[in-house]
């Protein structure tokens, strides 16, 4: 049984809202990290790779609906990059957290994890309200801040400061959180 979940978070963007040009300036500094992270995730058996993703308002898009509409969108080359890989959970969400109307911690229960490392964007919304669901649900949290992107910088790091100091979050890097098989 698996006991740490990579949570990769509305990564499958168009890039067609109002905040969209602050973000993607951020998000080109956490694709490669994440990429990287993702990958790593994804060769592991003890680790879960799963992402959330939103819907942007259609509730009957799934995976491949999701996938299509961030390819199609003004940034593909921040979305190709990070795409699912194959088999992994994917799970559409309607609002900020990536537990509010999901199955999320059933699945997370099924599996037996107790830490999340949560990654994707937006840091001051999706990702901090993601994070303080986690926590009031009991699971330790790790935020590698190199794959986290943000609207406003400073909102960002607080964010940051937050879960770290209210939610216990171990803030990290994506080369530090997951620990490597010589470690465990």
């Amino acid at each position: 049984m698996s006991r740490t979940a990579v949570i990769v978070i509305d990564m499958l963007n168009p890039y067609d809202h109002q905040d969209a040009e602050a973000l993607t300036a951020s998000v080109e500094r956490i694709v490669g990290p994440l990429a990287d992270l993702v990958g790593r995730a994804h060769r592991r058996e003890d680790v879960d790779l799963v992402y959330v993703n939103d819907n942007h308002g259609d509730f009957a898009a799934g995976r491949e609906d999701i996938e299509a509409l961030g390819r199609k969108g003004r940034r593909p080359d921040l979305v190709e990059p990070v795409l699912p890989p194959p088999g992994c959970a994917f799970l559409p969400k309607v609002r900020h957290s990536v537990f509010f109307g999901t199955a999320l911690d059933y699945l997370l229960r099924r599996q037996g994890v107790e830490t999340l490392v949560l990654t994707g964007q937006v840091t001051e919304q999706c990702v901090l309200y993601s994070a303080l669901d986690g926590y009031v649900r009991h699971y330790a949290l790790r935020v590698p801040r190199d794959c986290v992107a943000h609207i406003h910088t400073d909102l960002g790091d607080a964010a940051l400061r937050m879960m770290e100091r209210n939610m216990g979050a171990d803030i990290t890097t994506a080369a530090r959180c997951l620990p490597s098989e010589d470690d465990r």
